[in-house]
């Protein structure tokens, strides 16, 4: 069973704003064999303001490929691109660990307006 890791040192309010995470829903998942770690490349739509972006997401032990188009999912969208293998993934998907560890996606448990910032 993973333990919970301690919380991080306190930061103010305007840290936190500076944190953009939007709702998306997936649109195209695919294999990414290219991977160091097994993962997936996924297409999240963030709305009309932001549009279409992709993500390398390390959620292969607790979600199938053919359950994420469709699926609503919590994304940063203001950190920068980062080269992963030949994909440049442009948003952090969001998850937290299961009882091993392992990444299981977060979302909201309504359908909500794509592009939706937490708050």
């Amino acid at each position: 069973m993973a333990e919970s890791a301690p919380p991080a040192d306190t930061i103010g309010f305007d840290d936190f704003l500076k944190v953009d995470v939007r709702v998306g829903r997936i649109v195209d998942a695919q294999p990414f064999p290219e991977a160091r770690k097994p993962a997936f490349r996924l297409a999240i739509d963030l709305g009309p303001a932001i549009g279409i972006k992709k993500s390398s997401a390390q959620i292969t032990r607790n979600h199938r490929l053919e359950d994420l188009v469709g699926r609503l999912v919590l994304c940063v969208v203001n950190f920068p691109p980062r080269q992963i293998g030949p994909m440049r993934s442009e948003v952090l998907t969001l998850g937290v660990p299961d009882a091993d560890g392992e990444v299981m996606l977060i979302a909201p448990d309504r359908d909500v307006p794509l592009g939706g910032r937490l708050y």
